[in-house]
């Protein structure tokens, strides 16, 4: 055995996917370099299911393409994929999808699926799908960096909505590649309902990528002073999933005019400091007038 598939096989971590009475188990996630021999296993718990399909989703198209198919002792395949692909079994519950030599046309999610036929006449059942990555000659893999952007003072000005909202904004960017997913927490434990995440995440200028994820919340939760709301993102490098976070915390409640409690303090600091100086100068002027009128008695005193 290869280190390569050694270093698989230790660092293989189980995805199961349950379709019905049929728990499938399949690797969620993939990242190989250009020119490698690829496995991607597959295994299921129904041994009445004979046929085990293949089939590529590619990231750019919704629509799945048969590879092929096989009974435990045989091997079919559509098209050129034969060229490429190689289909294993192991028995007729596991079986394997090898790729002959990775390259950048290989990126893609590849679903396994099992059948008591190849007809069509009987239902297929499908596995959760690994995601598969051909690394890019020169593109390192790196984490993302995580911010969160608090609501925009413009929103919620509408006094007549029944219920007020804020809108935190969640932005990962200068990850590669693409195996992130985001959630949401607030005071340590997880938010769904609000969640708005990008469906994939978008590649920049710099070969990176970027995704937004949104989580919209009442504004009184956002103005209550001590909730603390956290954006996390996952990341998968090849290894291990790694973890970036980023969070904001509420302020307290604010005024009519939209002033938190915050700013009318400080507000209130600066116009008191303005008053004193204010105060001390009129003193100071006071006493220069003082000070002319006594000149000018003294000064009429002595002329007369």
């Amino acid at each position: 055995m290869s280190p390569r598939v050694q270093t698989f096989v230790f660092l293989f971590i189980w995805f199961s996917c349950q379709v019905s009475a049929v728990t499938f188990h399949q690797l969620p996630s993939r990242i190989v370099t250009e020119s490698s021999e690829v496995h991607i296993n597959c295994s299921h718990d129904d041994s009445s299911l004979i046929i085990m399909l293949w089939y590529q989703q590619k990231q750019d198209n919704t629509a799945l393409t048969l590879i092929g198919f096989g009974y435990e002792m045989s091997e079919n395949y559509e098209g050129q994929f034969e060229e490429q692909f190689k289909l294993t079994r192991r028995s007729a519950t596991e079986g394997a999808l090898m790729i002959k030599k990775a390259n950048q046309s290989h990126s893609a999610v590849y679903f396994c699926a099992a059948s008591m036929t190849n007809s069509g006449a009987n239902e297929a059942y499908f596995g959760g799908g690994t995601k598969l990555t051909v690394l890019e000659t020169g593109q390192p893999v790196t984490p993302p960096t995580v911010k969160i952007f608090p609501p925009s003072a413009k929103e919620c000005r509408n006094k007549k909505d029944d219920i007020r909202k804020k809108t935190l904004v969640c932005v990962a960017s200068g990850f590669y590649p693409d195996h992130v997913s985001v959630s949401w927490e607030k005071n340590g434990n997880g938010v769904k309902d609000g969640v708005a995440t990008d469906s994939a995440a978008k590649r920049t200028p710099d070969k990176t990528y970027r995704i937004t994820s949104r989580l919209r919340v009442p504004a009184d939760d956002y103005n209550k002073l001590g909730n603390t709301f956290k954006c996390i993102v996952s990341f998968y490098n090849g290894t291990e999933n790694v973890l970036r976070h980023a969070s904001i915390k509420s302020i307290q409640g604010k005024s009519e005019g939209g002033m938190t409690k915050e700013k009318y303090l400080k507000h209130l600091q600066n116009a008191k400091l303005s008053y004193g100086v204010l105060i001390v100068k009129s003193c100071i002027y006071g006493a220069f007038i003082g000070f002319l009128v006594w000149k000018l008695q003294s000064s009429a005193r002595k002329y007369s």
